[in-house]
């Protein structure tokens, strides 16, 4: 499937392929997180991914997820403006309380306060926020093997158009 959709098959497949049977676990985890009825919407989702993905300073994950994030919102804008999101216009009230949840989950160790918790609540009811909480850990998991590996970009995000991918 990587093949048809980037051409590829990307990097930490390979990897994730020495343990057939771990790589479907973490498969099927990935699809439930990105369902077509998830309870947090796409662009979200991308976004969180993209955060976190540059939090643990994993090239590759930063490269897809980003990319996904340009589809899921049509533009870079947002891609651009990620790693710097607390003063910037680009961001929802809603995004911006999910963005600080993510960079307090991924933080070693985690450190989410009563405030954090506050806003979020605001935004989101216990379900989502549960839902948010296993996509971030999620993608902490992968950010950190691949960086672990040194599992490199692929210049996917260098690909994007402005015309997301079917």
């Amino acid at each position: 499937m990587q093949k048809k959709h980037f051409g590829v098959v990307l990097n930490p497949t390979r990897w994730w392929g020495r343990m057939p049977r771990l790589f479907w676990l973490v498969a099927l985890f990935v699809g439930f997180l990105e369902r077509r009825h998830a309870r947090l919407n796409p662009v979200l989702r991308a976004l969180l991914m993209t955060r976190v993905s540059q939090m643990c300073h994993c090239a590759f994950c930063i490269d897809a997820n980003s990319l996904r994030l340009a589809e899921r919102s049509g533009a870079l804008d947002k891609v651009q403006a990620v790693s710097e999101w607390q003063p910037s216009p680009l961001f929802s009230d809603d995004e911006r309380a999910a963005l600080a949840y993510a960079e307090a989950t991924t933080a070693t160790p985690p450190r989410v306060d009563e405030a954090i918790k506050i806003e979020l609540k605001r935004h989101f009811n216990d379900a989502a926020i549960t839902e948010m909480t296993a996509l971030i850990a999620f993608q902490n998991l992968s950010a950190r093997f691949n960086a672990a590996l040194d599992i490199p970009s692929q210049g996917l995000c260098d690909t994007f158009k402005g015309k997301p991918h079917v």
